[in-house]
């Protein structure tokens, strides 16, 4: 072959190459999937930060929108929308934004949106507990702004980081009125589409976005709520990820050749309250005697079989200021009765135990009426649906209740203060209703003081009087367990539950 037609055969093959690396649609890696489908336990409530600080709407909002700084799925901060801030004086922070930033509306994101967003969250009950501690916003320039607070607040910046801190467009909010969280714009990775309630949440990608463009075009939340099918939908295909794979299934999943299941610690816990305003648990006697009753090692082992670990307290060991040392209630069934009888109460009561439709809570409930009849107590399970069972523990209606809390953000100050300070009474955490003016106090040095060692000093001090009052049944730490199929590449789960998928790929 002479070398004109050595050139000419080389040329067509570089363009066949070519053209058959442009048609993948992923340079030549293979042919991918343009569209992600993830499965959820349970639908948004809403596409609004500001309205709702629910797992299920941060798994969503994750897509949509971002915030000043990000926190890595390694729990280190990393610019966001703010490509570098500097500490000004102990109660401010300055915030250079990035000046190639557009909201899908088509609005530039400039310093007003910060203000706004920020302001606007302060007036939320759901989001109070993490941007609350902001006195002032200023907009310094078209792309500065200082954030400043009242006293010193060490865990600003992480909470900054929070999925519910996301910054939001001042006229598509005002436009959208009190629909917004229906028709959410953001500057992420993804846009929404549509959302049929119930069924699915459909994104986009945001061809304006700032950063790597996504690598998967469109993302399908697909609700599936029954665990089993989820498991199932994920052996079939029909989904490629599977969130909140549980413990019965776990060995089916990782003896399946075709999938892939991912365990890594998280940052929740799940508890049992009791409403401590209202009679018989405003004694704590009687909440003393409810937790020598029970066997929670036992609970735990029944229910979630070996995913996750009996929680010593109110925070798992991957928070900053947890404190590991406390002693644990282990069943004690004569000094649960003998508290019992102190506080009058010889003969038992009759209480109720609300749980939502997650079964592992209804599990826990059943195992927990039957310890809690040995020492004479009767109760009566109520599976209440979650927007209901939301909404009358945020005023005060149970008795007793089972739910979970992330620490988003790996802080201590984001697991105790609004749960247990008294200025966080109901909707925005504290649905015990628990009152301690030495909680209290302690909660607001941890938060208020920039010396480490002395926040580390006070929340381990508050957690122990929390333990000794008992406004909780310390149940669960948990994991997160994913499925995902074989041919799902770039997904990595975050410990606080909440999965960036801007880089996942799905070949076919």
């Amino acid at each position: 072959m002479n070398k004109r037609l050595v050139r000419i055969f080389m040329i067509a093959l570089a363009l066949l190459l070519f053209v058959s690396a442009c048609s993948t649609g992923d340079n030549g890696n293979g042919d991918v999937k343009d569209t992600l489908t993830v499965g959820m336990g349970g639908d948004a409530v809403s596409l609004d930060p500001h309205a709702t600080n629910d797992q299920p709407s941060s798994r969503v909002t994750k897509q949509i929108y971002d915030t000043l700084l990000v926190q890595t799925e390694e729990l280190e901060l990393e610019p966001g929308l703010a490509t570098e801030w500097e500490q000004v004086d102990d109660l401010t922070f300055e915030f250079k934004l990035r000046e190639d930033v557009k909201f899908t509306n088509g609005e530039a994101l400039t310093a007003d949106d910060v203000k706004f967003t920020i302001e606007r969250g302060k007036e939320s009950a759901n989001i109070s507990h993490i941007v609350g501690a902001i006195s002032s916003v200023e907009v310094v320039d078209e792309h500065t702004v200082r954030v400043s607070t009242s006293e010193p607040f060490g865990p600003l910046l992480t909470h900054l980081a929070h999925p519910a801190a996301a910054i939001l467009n001042e006229k598509a909010v005002t436009e959208g009125g009190e629909d917004y969280g229906l028709n959410p714009v953001g500057t992420g990775p993804y846009k929404f589409v549509s959302w049929t309630t119930g069924d699915s949440i459909t994104l986009v990608e945001n061809e304006d976005y700032w950063g790597d463009a996504p690598k998967t075009k469109n993302v399908v939340f697909k609700v599936v709520t029954e665990n089993s099918v989820r498991t199932v939908q994920l052996e079939t295909g029909e989904l490629d990820i599977a969130y909140d794979i549980q413990p019965s299934d776990v060995k089916r999943v990782e003896d399946d050749e075709n999938l892939e299941l991912l365990r890594d610690a998280n940052l929740s816990t799940t508890y049992i309250g009791f409403n401590t305003q209202k009679e018989p648990f405003d004694d704590v006697r009687v909440r003393q005697a409810i937790n020598y009753a029970l066997d929670m090692n036992a609970v735990v082992e029944t229910v979630y079989q070996g995913v996750g670990s009996p929680a010593k307290g109110p925070l798992g060991p991957n928070v900053f200021g947890a404190n590991t040392d406390l002693v644990e209630y282990e069943q004690d069934i004569e000094k649960a009765k003998e508290l019992l009888a102190d506080a009058g109460f010889a003969d038992g009561f009759t209480t109720t135990l609300w749980t939502n439709e997650n079964q592992q809570r209804i599990d826990i409930a059943t195992i927990v009426q039957s310890q809690l009849a040995e020492v004479g107590i009767t109760v009566e399970v109520e599976i209440v649906e979650w927007g209901q069972y939301l909404e009358d523990t945020a005023a005060g209606k149970h008795d007793m209740f089972i739910l979970g809390w992330s620490t988003v953000t790996a802080d201590a100050d984001y697991g105790l203060y609004a749960l247990f300070h008294s200025s966080q009474h109901g909707e925005a955490g504290n649905r015990q209703f628990y009152d301690n003016s030495d909680v209290d106090r302690l909660l607001d040095l941890g938060r208020s003081s920039a010396d480490q060692d002395d926040r580390l000093a006070a929340y381990k001090e508050a957690q122990e009087i929390i333990r000794d009052d008992a406004p909780w049944i310390f149940t669960w730490i948990g994991e997160n367990v994913s499925g995902i199929r074989n041919n799902v590449e770039g997904f990595k789960q975050h410990p606080a539950g909440h999965h960036r998928l801007d880089t996942v790929s799905v070949t076919n």
